[in-house]
């Protein structure tokens, strides 16, 4: 049963291929749709231009002015017929109409529509005019235009027009262009998804979002404690090396002052730590994280809550936690133009409310930048310098690992503070 729910959830490659397939089709379909909406404005608008030019053109011609300024409507339709006919296909139009001044038409693709009155706006102060309008042919795209004697007086009209069907039908004609470039994207998203769930598959084999996310929080979990231990080893080799110097020299008080200093400070943080639902794991973090912080003259101070419970995280994400917070408040503090004395950094432990535990990690540093805000939890960015690996790892980290055990995280500046809320471990657990 166990491996079979296992096989239920997907690898992390998986849920990157799929999510990257999703947004491949969607994005193709967003082309699709604006290239369809492109065309069919492309088509309309090249409508637009074509009516007007012919109808302003044949408007202004001397057989068109000549036919209905002389007023006889038989002679102007014979006259006008072949000639308008002639323009209507060349320029690929529906229709084009020719009216006297009172809209009457004297041509027309269909000879019994001849006679009857025009179906559409004729402006009332002479001026060419481009619309929509459902006339003998159904909806079209036309254009009027006023036809000119020599005094300059309108004595007729000349409409040009496209209808919606003829546009759909060159809309149609478009598709298949259309429907090629949407498939070539999404083929090539399509490979480049292929490529990344590879790519990430070398990285990450067969485990899923959770195991990857854990096996990150493992090494952060290593590294920070790695650097712990080194510190603490070094200071400690330092003192040792210098106690048997002082016992070289017959100084055997104070090398056990030296010494009994050491293990004060130590069997400090351990009794708070250790006391009644401590955690040993973070407790051997801080005292390496105290070496440290003396490494980088940095003021460290430590305050555990003895009645604060354990947090519900195994070891690994619990040093990863505090541990990020740690690192990231040393390296701020770090930064502090400041002398010695002012560089501090502040680790608190205590109760929250509800039986939760708050972790707090304070600092002297220069703050989050406005810009940012709580931008620092998302992965990639840092307030670090770019040119150090891992950056903006850390912080994204620590975020994922206290939602996922149902915490929270805060920022605040003036100082800076983290401030992480967790449930606290079963009771058992804390037994354990």
């Amino acid at each position: 049963m166990a491996t079979t729910r296992r096989a239920r959830v997907r690898s992390a490659a998986s849920r990157v291929f799929a999510l990257l397939i999703g947004s491949v089709l969607l994005i193709g379909a967003a082309i699709g749709v604006f290239l369809t909406w492109e065309a069919q404005t492309s088509a309309r608008q090249e409508a637009e231009h074509v009516t007007a030019a012919i109808a302003h053109a044949l408007s202004a011609a001397p057989l068109v002015r000549s036919a209905v300024t002389a007023g006889d409507r038989p002679a102007a339709e014979a006259s006008l017929r072949a000639y308008v006919e002639s323009a209507r296909t060349g320029a690929g139009l529906d229709f084009i109409t020719v009216m006297d001044r009172d809209g009457v038409r004297l041509t027309h693709p269909d000879p019994a529509q001849v006679g009857g009155h025009y179906l559409g706006t004729i402006p009332a102060d002479g001026r060419t005019l481009t619309e929509q309008y459902t006339g003998t042919l159904g909806p079209s795209v036309r254009t009027i235009s006023p036809v000119h004697d020599a005094g300059g007086a309108v004595v007729g009209w000349v409409s040009a027009g496209v209808t919606v069907e003829s546009l759909a039908g060159a809309l149609l004609r478009r598709l298949p262009v259309i429907v090629l470039l949407t498939l070539a994207v999404v083929a090539l998203g399509a490979v480049g998804a292929v490529l990344a769930r590879l790519a990430t598959r070398r990285i990450t084999g067969d485990l899923n979002a959770r195991d990857v996310r854990d096996a990150v929080a493992g090494f952060e979990s290593v590294r920070t404690l790695g650097e712990a231990l080194r510190a603490q080893t070094h200071e400690h080799g330092n003192r040792l090396h210098t106690a048997l110097a002082l016992l070289e020299l017959d100084r055997k008080d104070e090398a056990i002052a030296l010494l009994s200093d050491s293990s004060v400070q130590s069997q400090s943080v351990i009794d708070q730590m250790t006391l009644r639902d401590g955690d040993p794991t973070v407790a051997a973090l801080l005292l390496g994280k105290a070496s440290q912080a003396k490494e980088r003259r940095v003021h460290w101070q430590v305050v555990v809550d003895p009645t604060a419970p354990r947090a519900d995280l195994d070891p690994v994400d619990a040093v990863a936690v505090v541990g990020n917070l740690i690192d990231n408040a040393l390296d701020a503090a770090g930064q502090d133009a400041t002398d010695d004395a002012g560089r501090w950094v502040r680790v608190e432990i205590a109760p929250a409310e509800g039986g939760e535990v708050a972790i707090t990690v304070s600092d002297s540093g220069p703050g989050i930048p406005a810009d940012l805000g709580d931008r620092v939890f998302e992965h990639g960015v840092s307030t670090k310098p770019s040119d150090r690996a891992g950056r903006g790892v850390g912080l994204a980290l620590v975020r994922d690992v206290v939602q996922a055990a149902g915490g929270s995280i805060t920022v605040t500046n003036d100082p800076t503070t983290f401030r992480v809320t967790l449930p606290a471990a079963p009771a058992k657990a804390r037994r354990r």
